[in-house]
């Protein structure tokens, strides 16, 4: 199988550690250039854009990646509870059109009622996902060519139509994640490949058969992906290490903050992700390399693979025979991880090497090469 295998612009900012220090790294679009450039020239397929209130805006970060990027694709998060469905359409094809074909939407219904709450938006959650179904019918329709009359709970419209299309047919492709049953029927209704977090491969497997089957009644079909940070070395004692240093720094305050903040949000999926630990750091490996440490102050994805290349490797391979096609990947900080991963994990994964070995083979950077030949004769 091959593999789709994204990383991650930190659009809220970077560090080394997790909660305060005095190596945070504020998010400038210089900085996500940088990013976005050299996972481009690594290899990576794609870059996940996200969204919320502590984020840059996803579609402005989006253009401006346009021209100095030519192959990678950009994953866009689609704030339906924002947006206006038929305004959408039109940015979607102006961005996709930019891009030459390579925008991908994420579609978000979100997740934080109190963050939704100070943009404006009252909805509670099945009732953000029944307007995402709306919003997603008639977006689907106008970058389909149709012409949209629509008359539902949260929106209508009157002879909608885009009058520019997008490079990608019908549409660019919807990804989405989420966990409860309504994510599930929306997910099995209307987009393309569905993402989990990551959760425990049994886990991951409960949903992908769920959505599955759901869109299969729909007389559809999904992709499967999943939502992961990695902690990659040269060897899995270097690792685990890296693991520990990353949220050496946090108190047993800044975590009992966090899951407090976490435990009010009405999301099933960060539900999970807290139940995998439970705010305790002794309880963080929660499946073989599967390390919950980032979910103790990070909502979202709070879940690493750590470990070497070839352990890594082996839990992605498991995640792929349950039908996952798409791993989204991050790691801190995000420049330095892209580099280790690709470096240490491409090549198992089927992916061109990022290294050459020619240091190995007498190449530029072998220093015997520019040693005095009596030196080298007694190498």
């Amino acid at each position: 199988m091959s593999l789709d295998i994204f990383w991650f612009l930190p659009t809220s900012g970077d560090t080394r550690y997790l909660g305060a220090s005095e190596f945070g790294r504020p998010v400038t679009n210089e900085y996500l250039r940088q990013i976005a450039v050299t996972s481009e020239y690594l290899g990576y397929d794609g870059l996940l854009i996200p969204t919320g209130s502590s984020c840059l805006d996803p579609w402005v970060v989006a253009s401006s990646l346009v021209p100095v990027t030519q192959r990678i694709k950009l994953l866009v998060a689609l704030r339906t509870s924002l947006g206006n469905p038929v305004s959408t359409a039109r940015q979607a094809a102006t961005l996709d059109q930019a891009l030459h074909g390579r925008l991908l939407l994420n579609v978000v219904p979100g997740g934080d009622a109190v963050e939704l709450a100070a943009d404006g938006i009252f909805l509670e959650h099945d009732a953000r996902y029944e307007a995402a179904d709306e919003f997603l019918t008639i977006w689907r329709k106008i970058l389909a060519g149709e012409t949209v009359d629509f008359d539902g709970k949260h929106y209508k419209t009157r002879q909608s139509r885009n009058f520019f299309e997008p490079v990608q047919k019908p549409y660019p492709p919807l990804y989405f994640g989420g966990s409860s049953e309504a994510a599930h029927e929306l997910a099995a209704k209307h987009v393309d490949a569905y993402l989990s977090w990551g959760e425990p491969p049994a886990q991951v497997a409960e949903k992908i058969a769920d959505v599955r089957a759901r869109a299969a009644r729909h007389g559809r079909t999904v992709r499967f992906g999943v939502r992961l940070h990695v902690i990659v070395r040269e060897t899995s004692e270097e690792a685990w290490a890296d693991a520990d240093r990353l949220i050496s720094k946090l108190s047993d305050d800044d975590i009992a903050r966090a899951q407090a903040n976490f435990s009010r949000m009405d999301s099933v999926g960060q539900q999970r992700m807290a139940q995998l630990h439970g705010g305790r750091r002794d309880k963080l490996e929660v499946s073989p390399n599967l390390w919950a440490g980032v979910g103790l102050v990070r909502g979202g994805a709070g879940t690493a693979l750590v470990g070497d290349a070839e352990t890594v490797a082996a839990r992605l391979q498991e995640y792929a025979d349950l039908g996952v096609d798409t791993f989204v990947l991050s790691g801190y900080p995000h420049l330095e991880e892209s580099i280790r991963f690709a470096e240490l994990v491409f090549p198992l994964l089927g992916k061109q090497a990022v290294t050459s070995g020619q240091a190995q083979t007498g190449g530029a950077f072998d220093i015997r090469a520019a040693a005095p030949q009596a030196a080298r004769s007694a190498s």
